[in-house]
């Protein structure tokens, strides 16, 4: 007979008992493309985490086994196009979402999502925040009267937005009496990114086909930085005259630079940049700077906070996109679930972590 203390710990149900075996929490992948891979893959590696569905269009993998498409053996969970069926079959405790980053097209698919009472995480990037637009708001507050009715929870995140630009600096102002502007800047080598996203900068293009693709949306800039200011202002309550966005400009080097697929030569085209401000009284309260380009000279992602006290943060080399993307959606899972139903931003729950142990040890 134990001692009434240990006793205690032992009692059924207690999720820090090794003796009790957690349940695990069940997971529909929606959208197998390169990112939703990614995600996949690793959901397969967590403790307390399993597949128990996936969802894609794509006619070259659907009605293929998840596993044999990842390249591990056979799951059982063979790939489906009807999301319905398939979220119904299932029951899953949360779907992770990983297709398209507007919400005009992926609004559809969370109103099916929603419709089942299931939670769902996406890394849709214009979800992370749509109150930034008036069409976003309107979007918004469908779902979140939908999530509500159904007792779901639905969230927007990735590195950025989600995270870098948005998330981080809101937490570092947490040490600030005072804060009078926000400067944010990520800037990457795109080198050592994945092919798909180096064309999608426009790396290796003359300034001219450059300009002429982002004029014809051939090629786009950034998603996300209208909503990381918008997040961030609404956190510190501050009411903005505007979010004024600077147009995409290419990045010209003096020198020829080179990926392992794209040889930039001096002169041509080798990435993006961008920058948007936040405006309040004729002033630039946050501006948030990204670049991606082939030869970047250092990577890193920095937070300035004008305040008291002065917050100077810089990470390098700067957070690997994919797979900060890939952590955080699986990071934030114990948060949705525990959450109140609705629709949720990250500023709206707790502070995101790491999830090491068992799923379930971050489910209350």
């Amino acid at each position: 007979m134990f001692p009434i203390r240990y006793r205690a710990s032992f009692k059924t149900g207690d999720p820090h008992n090794n003796r009790f075996k957690l349940e695990k929490v069940k997971v529909v992948s929606y959208g197998i493309g390169v990112i939703g891979r990614r995600l996949a893959n690793h959901i397969l590696t967590k403790k307390g985490v399993e597949i128990v569905g996936a969802v894609d269009i794509n006619p070259e993998i659907v009605g293929k086994d998840l596993g044999e498409v990842l390249g591990w053996e056979r799951l059982g969970v063979v790939i489906s196009d009807d999301a319905d069926r398939m979220i119904s079959e299932t029951g899953p405790d949360v779907v992770l979402h990983t297709t398209m980053s507007y919400l005009r097209q992926t609004y559809g698919q969370f109103v099916q999502i929603l419709g089942h009472g299931v939670n769902c995480i996406s890394t849709c990037e214009e979800l992370s925040y749509p109150y930034a637009t008036e069409e976003g708001a309107e979007y918004a507050a469908k779902l979140d009267a939908l999530a509500k009715e159904k007792g779901a929870t639905l969230l927007g995140t990735g590195i950025n937005p989600g995270f870098l630009m948005d998330t981080l600096p809101i937490t570092l102002t947490g040490v600030c009496t005072e804060v009078d502007r926000i400067y944010v800047t990520r800037q990457m080598d795109a080198a050592t990114r994945r092919i798909p996203f180096q064309k999608k900068i426009g790396a290796g293009l003359t300034v001219e086909e450059f300009r002429r693709k982002i004029e014809n949306h051939e090629i786009t800039g950034h998603v996300g930085l209208e909503q990381s200011i918008k997040m961030i202002a609404d956190a510190l309550g501050w009411e903005l005259d505007e979010i004024r966005v600077d147009p995409v400009e290419p990045v010209v080097l003096d020198r020829d630079v080179a990926s392992d697929a794209i040889k930039v030569s001096k002169g041509y085209n080798a990435g993006s940049k961008q920058k948007a401000y936040g405006v309040r009284g004729g002033e630039a309260v946050i501006t948030l700077d990204f670049r991606a380009y082939i030869g970047a000279p250092e990577e890193y992602d920095s937070v300035v906070i004008d305040g008291v006290p002065p917050i100077n943060q810089r990470i390098s080399p700067c957070v690997h996109g994919d797979y900060g993307t890939i952590a955080i959606t699986a990071n934030m899972i114990p948060h949705v679930i525990n959450a109140e139903p609705g629709f949720k931003t990250m500023k709206d729950l707790p502070v995101p972590h790491a999830t090491p142990e068992h799923m379930r040890r971050y489910v209350k």
